[in-house]
C-alpha cells in the first residue's frame, strides 16, 4: 500500500489491453454477439470485443479487426468514446471503447477456435430495454454503451 503496507496474499490479474465495439448500422442497429461465457455457465449477448494484439499498432486497428472477425461486419466510421479500468484494484489493463457507425456486412466470420458466435441485429431501443431487463449482462459493455448514446446525443447531463 502506499504507506508501505504489505497485504499477503494479493492477487494482480495481468491482461492486455482490451477493446469494444458499439457498432450502429444505417438502420440505428446494433451489431451483438450471442455466446457462452463460463464463468456464467450462461449464453449471453455482448458487444463486439477483444484484446489488443501485438499487430495492431493502436486500439482503433483492434476495434476494426476485431468487429470484422466476430461479426462480418466494418466501416470507415470509428470514434474512441471513452477509456475503462476493468477492475482498478486487481486488474493491470485498459478497456477503449469506440463507436461504429453506418457499419456494413463485407465478409464472413473468422473466429478463434475457442470462439462459437451468432451475430444478432437489434433496433438501439431494443438494446436499451435489454440493459434494463438485465438481456445485457457485461459491465464494461455496458458501460462502453453509455459512452456511445452519450456521444449520439441519446443521453443528457444537467
Amino acid at each position: 500500500m502506499p504507506n508501505g503496507t504489505i497485504v499477503e496474499p494479493y492477487y494482480v490479474l495481468e491482461y492486455p489491453t482490451w477493446v469494444n465495439v458499439v457498432a450502429l448500422t444505417k438502420n440505428q442497429e446494433v451489431i451483438l454477439v450471442k455466446q457462452y461465457r463460463h464463468g456464467l455457465k450462461k449464453t449471453i449477448l455482448e458487444l463486439p470485443s477483444g484484446a489488443v494484439e501485438t499487430e495492431d499498432f493502436f486500439p482503433i486497428e483492434a476495434a476494426k479487426r476485431e468487429l470484422l472477425e466476430e461479426t462480418g461486419y466494418t466501416s470507415n466510421h470509428f470514434i474512441e468514446t471513452g477509456i475503462l479500468s476493468p477492475n482498478p484494484a486487481t486488474h493491470t489493463n485498459l478497456t477503449h471503447c469506440f463507436l461504429a457507425t453506418d457499419v456494413e456486412c463485407v465478409a464472413d466470420l473468422k473466429l478463434d477456435v475457442t470462439e462459437q458466435i451468432d451475430v444478432v441485429l437489434l433496433p438501439l431501443e431494443k438494446v436499451i430495454e435489454g440493459i434494463e431487463n438485465n438481456v445485457l449482462l457485461q459491465t464494461l459493455h455496458i458501460s462502453s454503451l453509455f459512452f456511445a448514446l452519450k456521444k449520439l446525443g441519446k443521453v443528457q447531463f444537467y
